[in-house]
């Protein structure tokens, strides 16, 4: 469910472009991820930093793209994203000495620290290349075409992203059953 409701933006701004085009779909997309974020604190009364980064980003390209009336900046916004997610990523782990992939998943599963290491490593580099992905379609597409690869595509690599990384962790979280098991 949660999966889903991350998603209710990209969904909203895909079926308003269907209907209505690339800039109704970039004001709904803008609306979508306020009333996401009126929700979350509405239900929880704290909001992820997450959302709010999402929110800044979605505001800045889509208001770009509105005021300016040029979908470039709505299709560089994805890109945006992607490539602060890896920053950020790459960023604690050198600097800061803090693999934020097992801060979020650590409590789930117990890796070793090379695992850890290349789990973060994983997620940095996808995000960097979904990213270039992103503006090569872009660019080199209809902005048509940008709009299905940007729900359908970006998902589809994520699912076999994540079922590589499964088929990686399986190995260990056999392990682990197997010493809880010897206990």
């Amino acid at each position: 469910m949660k999966f889903l409701f991350d998603l209710f933006p990209i969904i909203l701004f895909f079926a308003a472009y269907k209907f209505y085009g690339i800039f109704t779909a970039t004001a709904v997309a803008i609306g979508a991820t306020f009333a996401q974020i009126g929700w979350v604190w509405f239900r929880h009364r704290q909001v992820d930093k997450m959302l709010w980064i999402s929110l800044a980003i979605i505001t800045v390209f889509g208001g770009a793209t509105l005021l300016l009336h040029d979908e470039t900046f709505i299709k560089w916004k994805p890109t945006v994203l992607y490539w602060l997610f890896a920053s950020v990523l790459l960023i604690s782990q050198v600097v800061f000495r803090k693999n934020l992939i097992k801060a979020m998943m650590g409590k789930q599963m117990v890796l070793p620290e090379n695992i850890w290491h290349r789990l973060n490593l994983g997620w940095t580099t996808f995000f960097t290349v979904v990213g270039f992905v992103n503006l090569y379609v872009a660019f080199n597409f209809s902005t048509d075409t940008w709009v299905n690869f940007k729900l359908f595509g970006i998902l589809g690599l994520m699912l076999v992203f994540i079922l590589g990384q499964g088929v990686l962790l399986a190995k260990y979280v056999v392990e682990v059953e197997e010493d809880k098991d010897a206990q």
